[in-house]
């Protein structure tokens, strides 16, 4: 059994959210800087709609459009700094999970300007993090409900996460409608990191109880949505809603369960050849499987019973994860000499273990 669930960002759901609970900003202060992307933001509505909740509640806020995909410490160092030069209260997150996991890191840097950008991964510092309030515009991270920053240090490339308690949001809305701009590419890629999720967690030794049930209502769903995706080159607005609340699921998921071998090995595809992360982790479906089946047997019957038909799920998954004819082979040695020190522990995680050589193995599959 798990030995605690913790889980304490305040959670609004369904249509209008945003508009329909602005008194909820109130809460957070004064004044905010609004944190996005380029894009996602504008093009889902989301932003409007956030504009509009802090006008009618009288909360002035600045506006930082520098988080790029695969957040870069740097930007988030640069947000906190107008975060201070503004006298932000609390920082509002728009975007998919980059700027979700950005948005928490900002709210660190906010309020210690003596920290540098490389600070935030030693997780000591003076003053707490600034409140945070998030708006999901992809179904895939499940950051909103999870106390986890993903961040990429500028110098080496490499991606690596920060976590704890002052990485929760205060409040996220949940609204569905924001993901129907989603070009189909972006919306398979982060099914697939929900999906990634919801799998990685339910296998772990942590996942019972309660975080059974969300994993066990979560697989099912996210499956028939990938396979439904599968079929066709476009969305039908009808996957919409069942995507982003089973994306949510899943984060709470991994909230407490973590992840296991598939996300730490899909860093390497984004790192080196730019793979999108749901792709990436995806990437390594098969091989996990194929583990869980042989250690853990009777996890894998359930999982089993939740799909139908494994080999089926093998495909699906393949036939929707495009790595751009990318070919690792005997560069997995090299990649993996990244935890020839640290084995991580989503290796550990994972049923039977991993070690830094089965690492290499399955990297050199690719």
């Amino acid at each position: 059994m798990s030995d605690s669930i913790y889980m304490p960002a305040k959670c609004v759901w369904g249509n209008n959210a945003v508009t329909d609970n602005s008194a909820e900003f109130r809460a957070l202060g004064n004044s905010c800087l609004i944190l996005t992307g380029k894009n996602s933001a504008k093009k889902s509505g989301a932003l409007d709609d956030a504009v509009e909740a802090l006008e009618k509640e009288r909360i002035a806020w600045g506006w930082f459009d520098g988080i790029g995909e695969n957040p870069l410490i740097s930007s988030c160092h640069a947000a906190g700094k107008k975060a201070r030069e503004i006298g932000a209260d609390f920082i509002l997150g728009i975007g998919g999970g980059s700027v979700l996991d950005a948005a928490k890191a900002v709210a660190i840097y906010a309020s210690n300007s003596d920290l540098s950008p490389i600070d935030i991964y030693k997780r000591e510092y003076s003053n707490p993090a600034l409140p945070v309030a998030l708006i999901g515009t992809t179904a895939g991270t499940g950051s909103e409900v999870t106390a986890v920053a993903v961040l990429t240090n500028d110098e080496t490339g490499i991606k690596k996460s920060i976590s704890g308690p002052d990485c929760y949001a205060k409040i996220s809305f949940c609204d569905p409608k924001y993901t129907l701009s989603m070009p189909y590419k972006t919306t398979v890629s982060t099914a697939l990191d929900a999906f990634a999720h919801a799998i990685e967690g339910f296998f772990t030794p942590k996942c019972s109880g309660a975080l059974r049930l969300f994993a066990e209502k979560c697989i099912p769903e996210l499956y028939r949505c990938l396979k439904a995706l599968s079929q066709t080159d476009t969305v039908d607005p009808a996957l919409r809603e069942p995507l982003y609340y089973a994306s949510i699921y899943a984060g709470l998921v991994i909230n407490t369960c973590g992840t296991a071998f598939p996300h730490p090995l899909g860093y390497v595809l984004t790192e080196n050849y730019g793979i999108p992360h749901g792709m990436a982790c995806a990437a390594f479906f098969a091989p996990y499987v194929d583990r869980c089946a042989q250690f853990a047997p009777e996890k894998f019957a359930d999982f089993v019973k939740m799909t139908e038909n494994i080999d089926e799920v093998k495909a699906v998954i393949a036939s929707l994860t495009d790595l751009g004819g990318v070919k690792i082979g005997e560069k997995a040695e090299k990649y993996a000499l990244r935890w020839q020190s640290v084995i991580p522990r989503n290796f550990t995680a994972s049923p039977g273990g991993l070690t830094q050589k089965e690492a290499a193995e399955i990297l050199g599959l690719i």
